[in-house]
This record gives C-alpha cells, structure tokens and sequence, in this order.
C-alpha cells in the first residue's frame, strides 16, 4: 500500500489558476527527484491561502517530506491535509499518515489514522483501510475483530486489493496451522484475480494437505490394533511426509520420522524405510576387497539426509578436499624434496577432516585398517593421531 500526491477526481478546474500551476510543477519537480525545490513550491501554495488547493499541496508536502526523511513535518503536513476535509486529498493523506505511523508499529496511531480513512466517506480508500486496520487487530491479539475488517475487505469490489488482502490472511492462517480456511481465502482471493503469491499459497496448501494425509497414513501402524498397512506403503508414506516436512523447513520434524521408520518393530517396513533413506547411496564395489558393506561414512551420510542438511555436509567435505589437496600441492609444486617440509605437508593435510563431525570417523577407519593390515592385535598407531604431537 502507498500513498501519492497525483491527481484528483475532484479538482475544480478553473480555482485560483496560479496555485494550480505550482501544484503542478511541484509535483514534476518531485517526481524528477528534486524534493527540497518541490517541497519549497508547495509551500508557497500554502502560504498564498489557496482554498482550493491547500489540501493538494499539504499531501504533496507530506509526500517529499517523508522522501527527504523528515518524519515529523511530514505528519503535520498530512495533518494539515486532512484538516481541509477534501472528500479526495483528506482521505489520501490519512492514508499517508497511517502508513508512516504503522511503519514505526505506532499501532494506536495508525488505527487511528485508518478510521479517518474510513470517516472520510470515500469508499475508493475503504479496502486499504481495513486491510490496514486487519493487520493491527491481529498484531494486537483481536482476532474476532481483524476477521471482520479481512471480511469487509473480501467482501469489496476493488480486485486488487482483495487480492493482496486475501494472500495476507491466507499467509496467517497458514502460519497458525487454520489450513481450511487459508484454502477458503486463497479461493476468494483468486476469483478475484490472479495473483502470483495467492498461487504460491494454493501449492502450500496442497502441501499441508499432503502432510496430514501421509501423516495418517504414518501413524496408521502406530497404535496397537490399528489397521495393517503394508510395508511398501508404510515406506513411501514415511519418505514423502519426511520430505514435505523438509520443503516446509520442519528438519527436526522430517528427522523423526525417518527415525521413527527406521525404529519400526516389523523388520519389513523398517527395511522398506531404509531402502528409501538411503535411495542413491554409494553400493559397495563386490570386486573390492577393501570395501565393506557399510562404508564407514553412510551413518553420516544417513544422517544428512534425514537432517535434509545434505548440502552442508557435501560443502564440508570439498572444503576438507581443498585444504587437503592445498596443503599436499605446495611443496610438490615447488618441487619440494626435504623430507621434513614433505613430512610436515602430509601431517596437515591427515589432520584437516578432525574439523569435522566425521573425522573422528575417517581416523578410526584407518586405524584399524593398518592395524589388521599389520596383522597386529594391538594399535599401531600412537594414542590421540593424528591430532597429538
């Protein structure tokens, strides 16, 4: 919502010819950028008496003093426009002074101000006033009342505003979980008229949709006694409600239920569940003999999946890859061959990942691969490597 000094449907043409001209070249002057030379004509046009035109040129006053920062004048200035009563710029003006008022969340003065709006009798600026007065009532905890002012705005035949006032309360309803009724008001809003955000809402909607029904489908095999549902099912409802929950930016809520389907007593439906986890993991190579059925890094990768924090972990691990490969590249680069600096090179480059939640991991892997590769019962390696001097 925003506030101009444009021209009225309710100039007299032919009033003091002269304050009309300055109006006029005040206005192209601000809207040329230059606000302290237009804000000096429409003072003139106040100090000539206009009758007229007085109430044109406080708003358009108001107008560049607000541009030009000074917040105060600009409201006496509104004040001054309202004060004329003009059924056109009086209107605008406490529009303009409620805008200001609510920008600082000067909630009593900008209610105030919009029930000006509202007084003035010009039904044009009605919409924006209750949108307005909507946005307060529900700041300030009055739902009964901000659900009449969203109605009187639905309810109005100024598309556009209807529009923006129903992806508003949609967007609120949606955030206190009222998701039939957001649905009702994405509806109004549309038949009003397209909107992109309305329709960015109607696919939130479906989403909140979509999460309940897995949900019950999810806590179907909860209770004891509740009806049977099969394993594959189980499973593609746990993965699906788990992703929604993330695209919703709920992780913790997509991380349990990944675990709560991994913790599934009946063996089949967890394994489904697993299966679906772990969709797209690295397979063990069957030629290989160094390669485990479970690489030491799947539980993290596991994890990170079910976190939905997949691209931090993949961000960690190029950044240990750098710092690595950095650290290796120097001395070769330099064709490096003291055996101290090419020791000193390597010991960096083996400690970068200790960084890292899983380089406590990497480091025991390979610890007891040397240790078996040794034929060794015991470690091989010093307590605390790579970390300790």
């Amino acid at each position: 919502m925003t506030a101009t000094s444009g021209p009225s449907t309710f100039d007299a043409a032919g009033d003091e010819p002269e304050s009309a001209s300055l109006c006029d070249q005040a206005r192209d002057l601000a809207e040329s950028g230059h606000l302290k030379r237009a804000a000096q004509v429409y003072e003139r046009v106040l100090e000539k008496g206009s009758r007229h035109h007085r109430a044109l040129a406080a708003l358009g006053l108001a107008v560049v003093q607000h541009d030009m920062g000074d917040i105060r004048a600009s409201r006496r200035s509104a004040r001054t426009a309202i004060d004329t009563g003009h059924p056109e710029f009086a209107p605008r003006a406490a529009y303009h002074l409620a805008l200001s008022y609510a920008a600082e969340g000067r909630l009593d003065e900008a209610g105030a101000a919009w029930r000006e709006v509202l007084d003035s009798g010009n039904d044009r600026y009605a919409p924006a006033a209750h949108h307005g007065l909507a946005r307060i009532a529900e700041e300030q905890g009055e739902a009964q009342t901000a659900r009449e002012h969203w109605e009187q705005v639905l309810g109005s035949d100024d598309a556009e505003a209807v529009a923006e006032a129903a992806h508003d309360y949609a967007g609120r309803l949606l955030e206190e979980g009222a998701v039939d009724e957001a649905a009702a008001v994405v509806e109004r809003g549309l038949e009003a008229g397209e909107h992109p955000g309305l329709r960015m809402l109607l696919g939130a909607v479906h989403v909140e949709r979509a999460i309940a029904a897995f949900g019950a489908v999810v806590a179907d095999t909860g209770p004891e006694g509740a009806a049977a549902v099969d394993p594959q099912t189980t499973g593609a409802a746990v993965e699906l409600l788990a992703r929604l929950l993330a695209v919703r930016g709920d992780a913790d809520g997509a991380e349990r239920v990944w675990e709560q389907g991994l913790l599934r007593s009946d063996e089949a439906t967890a394994g489904e569940v697993r299966a679906r986890l772990r969709r797209g993991f690295l397979t063990p190579d069957p030629e290989s003999a160094e390669e485990s059925a479970e690489a030491w890094w799947d539980p993290f990768v596991e994890a990170a999946v079910a976190q939905d924090s997949t691209p931090m972990l993949t961000g960690e691990l190029f950044v240990a890859l750098h710092r690595m490969y950095t650290r290796l590249a120097v001395p070769y680069a330099g064709n490096e061959t003291r055996a101290a600096a090419l020791h000193q090179a390597v010991a960096e480059a083996v400690r970068t990942p200790s960084a890292y939640v899983w380089g406590r991991a990497l480091h025991d892997e390979f610890r007891e691969s040397l240790r078996l590769a040794a034929g060794s019962d015991a470690d091989v390696l010093p307590e605390g490597w790579p970390d300790a001097p």
